[in-house]
């Protein structure tokens, strides 16, 4: 299965910078602990092909509405500034 991902760059609010990614993807019963499998597995290939993840979410449509889910501080951001672009793919 191919998975579109972002993976972004951006200054943080203590004044560093953070790399986080945003995967296409959610499992396929939708289950909190099935989306937190999903998000490790798809984090832990992204590292693999050597790219930095200090943050992680999962991005879909539930209900017509694009739903975030992973980290607490990505899912806020992301809740304001919306999705960003797929700039890379994986296969999972």
């Amino acid at each position: 299965m191919k998975v579109n991902f972002a993976h972004i760059r951006e200054r943080a609010q203590n004044g560093g910078w953070i790399n986080f990614a945003v995967f296409d993807a959610r499992s396929s019963s939708g289950s909190r602990d099935d989306n937190s499998r999903l998000l490790a597995q798809l984090t832990a290939k992204a590292r693999g092909a050597n790219l930095r993840v200090d943050q992680a979410a999962l991005a879909f449509m539930s209900g017509g509405r694009l739903q975030f889910f992973g980290s607490p501080p990505l899912v806020d951001f992301l809740s304001r500034s919306g999705l960003p672009g797929w700039t890379h793919s994986l296969n999972a």
